[in-house]
């Protein structure tokens, strides 16, 4: 299996020190081998060698805060684009940031490498909120896997339990928490903390970017709820096409009024049937205590599912992090490799 990481950031590292490390089981339960022939990241730089990379010493410059290209011999110039038209590769590993609003530049990216007839495996959220329909189904006719696992709740299977463990299941409603940065404030803000404070602990600790706002405003959890509807339910709609609420207007007040009402505080994304119409929203929901989303706590994320079979299941895991979401990434790869 030749592989093209494009990104090369705390999602891409992630995976690639799994690789690394699970190697020998890869080869051995799943008849897997592979070998890396590119990188490209803007900011640490592009290699390529048809004849295989050494991952684990890229994997080594790049902590020590080096460029990858101080890999004597295999320095590249051009960009992502140029790379994935390039390669020959078998499967694209797409880690680039996410844009929500546009999904640039990594639907150009997936688009581009489907188009030549080359597995693609992402955790970006954008090309599936905004284009699933399209990129799936240049997918199937190029008879290549488009897969995505990452992109809701990071390593914590949710996609695949919805298409393919509860495959014969009507499912009514998926409802959670979809965002670990706001769980994590809204948490220390019960603990006493201004949401001033706690958005500052939050980027203390790396669950908060320096602009946050596709955190807090509910952006990043309102492209998952997308994904949810497009993929699981079939609707057509983009994003910003639903009502969405972040949770900048919640006071410490009102946290502890909620509290003293046997209540607490969630951003709370979800989607649900409703007669023929798909429907799905983000906002502020008051959850009753007794009620297993209101003690999910910290960057935790946790859904209910609905479904006429099994009444409600219940999904908690890690929503975020750089080997969580690396995990995600080799489960889809494991997918493609066995695949006969």
């Amino acid at each position: 299996m030749r592989l093209l990481f494009i990104g090369f950031g705390t999602v891409g590292q992630g995976l690639a020190e799994l690789l690394v490390e699970k190697e020998e089981n890869l080869s051995k339960e799943y008849g897997i081998d592979f070998q890396v022939i590119g990188i490209s990241d803007k900011l640490k730089g592009s290699i390529y060698n048809n004849d295989g990379l050494d991952l684990k010493e890229a994997l080594e410059k790049v902590k020590s805060g080096e460029s990858l290209f101080d890999l004597s011999g295999y320095k590249y110039e051009g960009d992502a684009l140029s790379m994935i038209l390039k390669a020959e590769a078998d499967v694209m590993l797409e880690a680039t940031y996410t844009d929500i609003k546009t999904a640039e530049p990594a639907t150009s990216h997936i688009r581009k490498a489907l188009e030549r007839s080359i597995h693609v495996v992402t955790t970006n959220k954008g090309p599936t909120a905004l284009f699933y329909k399209e990129l799936s189904s240049l997918a199937q006719e190029k008879g290549v896997r488009f897969l995505f696992e990452g992109t809701v709740m990071s390593g914590t299977p949710l996609l695949n339990l919805l298409r393919e463990t509860l495959a014969a299941s009507s499912v009514q409603e998926i409802k959670g928490i979809l965002n670990g940065t706001t769980n994590y404030i809204l948490t220390r803000m019960e603990e006493g903390l201004s949401y001033e404070e706690a958005l500052k602990k939050a980027q203390e600790l790396g669950y908060a970017e320096a602009v946050p706002d596709a955190d807090v405003l509910g952006w990043d959890a309102l492209a998952k709820v997308t994904i949810l509807a497009k993929v699981v339910f079939g609707a057509r709609r983009k994003p910003f096409d639903y009502p969405c609420e972040g949770i900048t207007g919640i006071t410490a007040a009102a946290i502890a009024d909620a509290k003293n009402r046997g209540k607490r505080f969630k951003l709370i994304g979800k989607v649900w049937r409703e007669g023929s119409n798909i429907k799905a929203s983000v906002a502020p929901e008051e959850i009753a205590l007794a009620h297993p989303l209101a003690g999910v706590m910290g960057a935790t994320n946790a859904v209910t599912i609905t479904t006429d079979t099994l009444g409600e299941v219940i999904v908690v895991g890690p929503g975020a992090g750089r080997r969580e979401t690396g995990y995600s990434m080799l489960i889809d790869l494991i997918k493609i490799g066995s695949q006969k």
